[in-house]
C-alpha cells in the first residue's frame, strides 16, 4: 500500500473507468472497490477516498439491459430466419444467454458508473485530476 501522496491518478477518464470495470479504486487501482457482488465498499483500503457518495442506483442496470437487448436482437433473428428453430428452441438459448450477459455487465458497468461519478465530481466526489507533467502545455 502506498502513501496517499504517491497514489498515481489515472491520467484519462478511460482509465478510471476501466480500473473500476475491473472491480478496483477507480483513483488508485489498487484496492477492491465492492465488498460484496454489487456493493461497493465505503472507502478504498488503499489511498482512502470516501466511495459512500455514489449514486448508481440503477443506471448500471439500464446499461445492461440496452447493451443486451442490441446484442441478442441480431442473435435472436439469426436463430429464427437462418436456422429456423421451434420458438421453444430458441427460448432457451436466448433466455440463458441474455441472463449470462446482463449478470456478467452488472458488476464492471457499476463501477465504471462509480468512476463517471469520482472523475467528474458529481453527487459530493471531489473532482480530481493528475497534476500536468512539466512538458504539457494548459
Amino acid at each position: 500500500m502506498r502513501a496517499a501522496h504517491e497514489i498515481a491518478l489515472p491520467a484519462t477518464f478511460p482509465e478510471a473507468a476501466l480500473r473500476a470495470g475491473r472491480g478496483r479504486c477507480p483513483r488508485c487501482g489498487e484496492a477492491r472497490l465492492f465488498r460484496k457482488w454489487l456493493k461497493p465498499n465505503d472507502s478504498c483500503a488503499a489511498c482512502r477516498v470516501d466511495l459512500t457518495h455514489q449514486r448508481a442506483d440503477d443506471f448500471p442496470a439500464y446499461i445492461a439491459m440496452i447493451v443486451t437487448g442490441h446484442l441478442m436482437a441480431p442473435i435472436v433473428i439469426a436463430l429464427s430466419k437462418d436456422f429456423a428453430l421451434e420458438p421453444l428452441a430458441i427460448f432457451l438459448i436466448v433466455i440463458p444467454l441474455a441472463l449470462a450477459m446482463m449478470l456478467g455487465m452488472l458488476q464492471p458497468v457499476k463501477g465504471a458508473v462509480i468512476a463517471a461519478q469520482w472523475w467528474f465530481g458529481l453527487h459530493g466526489f471531489v473532482r480530481e485530476r493528475p497534476l500536468a507533467s512539466e512538458g504539457d502545455a494548459p
